[in-house]
């Protein structure tokens, strides 16, 4: 059952939604886009999917959401909530800072300075829409940590192979940048959730927690 409460951020309340695991190994913290809240389909999943396999997942709703605003606020701000929720974080297991679309680059910038064991982006917006001049490329290489980015196939804010090469990376086909997939498409919206949740299962246990035994 998800557990929800408020806290304080230097730019206003913000909100963490918590499904604990059982016997946590790590602990995923996760960023909403600018377009979106927690509630989309990708972020709930891993929330409905990890903790059964013994991963927590907090999700974290920035305070321009939690007030009803309608376009986000400044990456600085953005920055500035992520921090505040992890500092909130009660854990003892290692610590993925992640999100989706503009919360991964919030990820991407604070994962380090937060401790974190490993950054995980959804859609990481690598430009805007046909801007690719404007890359964003230094902030997901800004990470140094073990990096994964789930990226659709058909995303316009940055192709798979628009990303440099040595990026480990799990392309979803067909999918965009909010990771839907089309009626048409080889593979159905929840195979394509599943893809999500399996890679990023995988990722966290053979990068993160190096197989560390339950405690």
């Amino acid at each position: 059952m998800s557990r929800e409460r408020m806290i304080r951020t230097p730019y206003g309340e913000g909100r963490l939604v918590t499904d604990r695991a059982t016997s946590p190994v790590a602990t995923l913290l996760l960023g909403h886009g600018a377009g979106a809240g927690i509630d989309t389909a990708d972020l709930e999943a891993l929330a409905r999917s990890l903790p059964k396999n013994d991963v927590t997942v907090v999700r974290f709703e920035q305070p321009w959401r939690v007030a009803g605003r309608k376009v986000a606020s400044s990456p600085a701000t953005l920055d500035a909530g992520t921090m505040a929720a992890a500092s909130a974080l009660r854990t003892r297991t290692p610590l993925v800072v992640g999100g989706r679309s503009a919360g991964a680059r919030s990820a991407a910038r604070t994962a380090k300075s937060l401790g974190a064991s490993g950054c995980l982006c959804l859609s990481f917006p690598l430009h805007p829409p046909g801007r690719p001049e404007s890359s964003r490329v230094d902030e997901l290489l800004g990470t140094r940590l073990p990096t994964l980015v789930i990226q659709g196939e058909r995303d316009p804010m940055g192709r798979p192979e628009e990303f440099p090469a040595g990026v480990e990376m799990t392309v979803i086909p067909s999918a965009d940048h909010s990771l839907r997939v089309p009626a048409s498409a080889e593979i159905t919206a929840e195979e394509a959730l599943g893809i999500i949740v399996e890679t990023t299962l995988e990722w966290i246990i053979r990068e993160v927690t190096g197989n560390q035994p339950r405690r």
